[in-house]
């Protein structure tokens, strides 16, 4: 039986490093469940690599086939931009072990479709402080900064992963990203071997 093995965390965390670390693990053999989104692509991401980069139309199609698990839309300063999990061709639970990266609602969603024996949440933590100062740094990398958008961001992450929405979604085990993030990583190696051996 396969699993879906979904990181989780605020923004700026480090969870698409450790997303990317823990795809290179051959020993864990876990596939990327990539997602979906109606935004524009960023500076050096690629189509089907971290989203499957869509438009409200492309969504219509995918929606009428029954086919989006869960879909999560934000009013950003650019405007709408959504993101969503597909149950397509790309996904085969039945052989093989996946891991995802999103936010609390999308783990809960996807844990109400394929069962909670089947999803297992690797929630990322970072100090508030250390996460603004890593979130600043990124957003001056891109060729056009959106500081807006980065506050806006960090703010909605102090509500949607409130403590008592995470007691909500039964996120028991965290893993801390504030130190070296080597150490964070052979904790969720280890902890993600725990179940693919069993």
């Amino acid at each position: 039986m396969g699993r879906i093995f979904y990181i989780i965390g605020k923004s700026a965390t480090g969870k698409d490093t450790i997303y990317e670390k823990l795809l290179d693990r051959e020993e864990l053999g876990l596939k990327p469940l990539i997602p979906y989104t109606t935004r524009p692509l960023r500076a050096k991401e690629t189509e089907g690599v971290e989203y499957h980069f869509t438009d409200e139309a492309g969504l219509r199609l995918l929606e009428a086939a029954g086919k989006v698990i869960e879909l999560r839309e934000y009013q950003t300063v650019h405007g709408v931009w959504k993101y969503f999990t597909v149950d397509d061709e790309h996904l085969d639970l039945a052989h093989q072990n996946y891991l995802g990266i999103g936010v609390l609602v999308s783990y809960q969603k996807i844990r109400e479709y394929f069962g909670a024996d089947r999803v297992i949440p690797l929630y990322i933590q970072v100090e508030d402080g250390l996460r603004l100062e890593r979130a600043l740094k990124r957003e001056r990398k891109q060729e056009h900064p959106g500081y807006e958008e980065m506050c806006r961001r960090f703010l909605a992450d102090q509500q949607d992963f409130s403590e008592e929405k995470l007691r909500e979604a039964g996120i028991l085990r965290r893993f801390s990203n504030d130190g070296e993030r080597e150490i964070c990583m052979e904790e969720l190696a280890e902890y993600v071997a725990s179940y693919v051996t069993r």
